[in-house]
């Protein structure tokens, strides 16, 4: 079968001469050093790595399978899937803004610079800016800001603005409002004070629709939210993307254990989130 795509040992990052990836093939697995690990706040890591080209062509909403180290003497058998923060192409890095929370991230988190990540990918479907938008509405909560943060570069990029929503617990959890100041307006919304409610964030929502300053909508990390966006996207007749947070086995379809149930048309179709998402449009969404 001359078609067939096959890769054998993974490219070591400053290695010639190793791994062997078919120019055919966007995906990689790769063995990159760790340049920087580092506490953000008490449950945030910002992991940055040396990448290959490959890897570096990764687009905003992709992600990688990281083979993460044990935290312990037991083994971890499956790779996390850890969507990309930031793409630094110019100095060859690529970013990682995680959560703290099982073994596998808690093992991710042992890692220090100087040591080497195995990654594969990218993998999946990313976020795409149609010709025409000039103002798109970003709402994201808790890990999911991480996953949309990248829109501020593919923003950047297109001379789009964006108004960013980061919904969180507190101020320090409301994250990657750097990047989005850089291309428009950051809206934080807290726990703390109340702010957070759907009640109010449908409010601004509105006030920015009346605005003409939604010509997309794009949510990431909360169910009432991404509710909220597809209710309101569909009476004001706005586009939306929703990024998919699932646990993932292979990563790349196979094993069928990612999958979700969308409304495509007005019926119900199995999709896995790896190979058709995680990027997937608002309304075809039906939320967990």
């Amino acid at each position: 079968m001359p078609n067939q795509v096959h890769a054998s040992s993974a490219v070591v990052i400053g290695k010639a001469g190793t791994g062997h990836s078919p120019s055919q093939c966007p995906v990689e697995e790769t063995v990159c050093p760790v340049a920087a690990h580092e506490w953000v706040n008490d449950e945030y890591k910002h992991l940055v790595v040396k990448g290959s080209p490959k890897a570096l062509a990764a687009t905003p909403g992709q992600f990688f399978h990281l083979l993460c180290p044990s935290p312990d003497e037991g083994e971890l058998w499956f790779r996390r899937p850890q969507s990309v923060y930031r793409v630094a192409r110019s100095s060859g890095r690529i970013e990682f803004l995680y959560k703290v929370v099982g073994r596998g991230t808690r093992g991710l988190a042992t890692l220090e610079p100087g040591d080497s990540l195995n990654m594969l990918g990218p993998l999946g479907v990313g976020f795409t800016l149609q010709p025409g938008w000039k103002n798109v509405i970003v709402l994201g909560r808790g890990v999911g800001l991480a996953t949309m943060a990248p829109i501020s570069q593919l923003a950047g990029e297109h001379g789009v603005r964006v108004t960013a929503i980061l919904s969180a617990r507190s101020p320090e959890l409301a994250l990657a409002a750097d990047l989005f100041e850089s291309v428009g307006t950051v809206i934080k919304v807290l726990d703390t004070d109340g702010t957070s409610r759907v009640e109010n964030v449908e409010a601004i929502l509105r006030r920015l629709i009346v605005q003409k300053k939604a010509d997309a909508f794009f949510t990431c990390g909360s169910n009432r939210l991404m509710q909220l966006m597809k209710r309101l996207g569909k009476e004001h007749g706005i586009p939306g993307q929703m990024a998919m947070e699932q646990i993932m086995a292979c990563g790349l379809g196979p094993c069928y254990i990612c999958v979700r149930t969308f409304e495509v048309n007005g019926k119900l179709e199995m999709r896995r989130v790896c190979v058709e998402g995680p990027v997937f449009d608002l309304q075809e969404c039906l939320g967990w």
